[in-house]
């Protein structure tokens, strides 16, 4: 897996080399950046602090307890869609927001704690001489340096003798409150669950890495919307192929970010300043 890793890299490295102008431009918007890091700064996926920085790399949450989450974060709804919009309390709705996921964990950690991926993370930086990359599809190169520290991590757990204890093992009385958040694939996950004495869920809350995309999504498409609708007047197969492009970046769920169920089709409308609908486009998912 490591082999395979560093090889699918060099591969992304020529594909940046190649097509640069695109990648660098595409989907780029200034945001804030959100993910876990350990008590050194490095990057952590499962037991580590809540870390935001904004566009240009000043701290925007310093390393905070996962438990306090509620003490930094509001969520803002809309009327035009069923997820939430997590941001930062002090930071506010309007600039307070950030991406998740494998572009954001690069942006906030200050290396990778195994060899071959801090590698790989210092050459990252080095292809754009950037502090902090805000370019959507640098996700897929970060996502790529994070499979090899997953890689290399197995190994070293592998001969871990460690690896079998049982030192997970709780013992004694029940909790009436649970709040767990780790980095999945898809970024920052947090689930708080409240329980009564007889272990009957009171009270849940779930916000996904997909929702605090949400913003960053929307963002994306109207950058889409503004670069290629506004310029051709019509909707295309290649506009839509864009559409997707910016979202797939961010793997979004969108059952589990707003439990919707059934087909979730892209449908694209172009209105004009009356409102009146011009074109429209649908593309069963």
């Amino acid at each position: 897996m490591i082999e395979w890793s560093l090889e699918i890299i060099e591969f992304i490295k020529g594909y940046h080399e190649k097509n640069s102008v695109l990648l660098d431009t595409f989907a780029a918007f200034p945001s804030g950046h959100l993910g876990m890091v350990d008590n050194s700064g490095n990057m952590e996926l499962y037991h580590g602090k809540l870390r935001a920085i904004d566009s240009e790399g000043k701290i925007t949450l310093p390393d905070v307890s996962t438990d306090d989450y509620q003490k930094y974060f509001l969520e803002g709804v809309e009327r035009w869609s069923y997820m939430k919009f997590p941001y930062l309390k002090e930071v506010g709705r309007e600039k307070g927001w950030n991406r998740v996921g494998p572009l954001a964990r690069m942006n906030v950690c200050n290396a990778i704690p195994t060899p071959l991926a801090e590698k790989e993370r210092q050459a990252y930086f080095a292809f754009t001489d950037k502090k902090v990359n805000n370019s959507t599809l640098y996700s897929h190169w970060a996502r790529l340096i994070e499979i090899l520290h997953c890689a290399e991590m197995m190994n070293d757990l592998l001969h871990d003798d460690e690896i079998m204890s049982s030192d997970l093992v709780r013992e004694g009385k029940p909790r009436l409150e649970g709040i767990g958040i780790i980095e999945a694939p898809r970024g920052t996950l947090t689930h708080h669950y409240q329980v009564d004495e007889k272990g009957m869920i009171t009270r849940c809350n779930l916000i996904v890495s997909t929702t605090h995309n949400n913003e960053a999504m929307n963002r994306a498409v109207r950058w889409v919307a503004n670069n290629v609708i506004s310029q051709k007047g019509t909707i295309t197969d290649g506009m839509l192929n864009q559409v997707e492009a910016a979202i797939r970046a961010y793997d979004p769920c969108l059952s589990c970010a707003t439990q919707a169920l059934g087909q979730m089709p892209l449908r694209v409308e172009l209105i004009n300043h009356k409102g009146e609908l011009i074109d429209e486009r649908i593309k069963n998912g």
